[in-house]
């Protein structure tokens, strides 16, 4: 029997709490540890992740094939170079669209000097949502693609929220408005003394609201909102050779952190079947990232 894929988890916030289910749940993969600086995590979070073999660096894990980096998107960039330069694979969901390929581009000169692999944005959007995405454009390569996210809890805003000086506690939930438009429903929980004004301008003022409506309203508790689900309606409608009018639609309704852990899992799966270098989910083909025989795979799917 081959050895298992030996998986550390950096980062037991929203997503790495899920990602250690879906290791676990995983039969071609083990959980060697998770990383955390220290003193960062409290109460019973502190005490789940002492159960895994909580560490502070991963330098002090004995062997890691494959990081799942569980961080913040802004943090991914240095992070992940830092991973890669010691021969680890990383695996992130990064999730400001505009930059991804650039990020792919940088972290791939590490990752092939250092003979690893890095699999960017692999969450579900961008993720598994640019794949589905890639397949309505072949297969109506003339049209117009509109992807609407929500109602629900969008993890990145979430955070960039919670990064405003003077937030205590944030939630920034996703709502669409049709045809690609959303708006941001952001509700902050204030540190005493804070201006709420001046709070306001700075997530607005923030690139991941700056391109779409932001309201933003103060509310007492935070944790009184929290929902992590989401969801989201991709339609495209365009040309198929000749013949027009063709409509292709997709949707579905999540819970956001379980679903990205666990197409994080599927991708460090993929990342040892790949050459060193940075790949996007587009660029590695979707049987990697499958658990089991090929051939099984293709007579049970295809």
């Amino acid at each position: 029997m081959a050895s298992k894929i030996r998986i550390a988890i950096l980062g037991f916030g929203n997503i790495g709490k899920y990602a250690v289910d879906a290791v676990k749940a995983s039969p071609d993969m083990e959980l060697t540890g998770i990383v955390e600086p220290a003193g960062l995590l409290k109460g019973k979070a502190l005490a789940a992740a002492q159960n895994h073999n909580l560490v502070t660096n991963i330098g002090e894990l004995a062997k890691v094939d494959v990081a799942l980096l569980c961080i913040p998107t802004r943090l991914v960039p240095d992070v992940a170079a830092e991973v890669l330069a010691q021969g680890i694979n990383t695996i992130d969901s990064y999730d400001i669209h505009g930059q991804v390929a650039d990020l792919r581009i940088k972290l791939d000169r590490v990752a092939r000097s250092n003979g690893a692999v890095a699999v960017n944005s692999a969450g579900w959007d961008p993720g598994s949502d640019s794949m589905v995405r890639c397949m309505f454009e072949f297969m109506l390569p003339r049209g117009i693609t509109y992807t609407n996210f929500g109602p629900g809890m969008s993890m990145g805003h979430t955070v960039a929220a919670k990064a405003i000086p003077g937030v205590e506690n944030a939630l920034s939930m996703t709502i669409p408005i049709g045809t690609g438009v959303h708006r941001r429903m952001v509700y902050v929980q204030l540190k005493p003394g804070s201006d709420f004004n001046a709070v306001v301008t700075a997530i607005k003022s923030d690139p991941y609201f700056i391109n779409d409506e932001t309201i933003v309203s103060q509310v007492a508790d935070v944790e009184m909102l929290l929902d992590v689900g989401h969801g989201v309606q991709m339609e495209r409608k365009g040309v198929s050779g000749l013949t027009h009018n063709q409509l292709l639609s997709y949707s579905m309704k999540i819970n956001n952190p379980a679903l990205t852990a666990q197409i994080m899992v599927a991708a460090a799966r993929a990342s040892l079947k790949q050459k060193p270098g940075s790949y996007t989910m587009i660029q590695i083909p979707i049987i990697d990232y499958m658990y089991g025989d090929e051939d099984e795979i293709i007579r049970h799917l295809v």
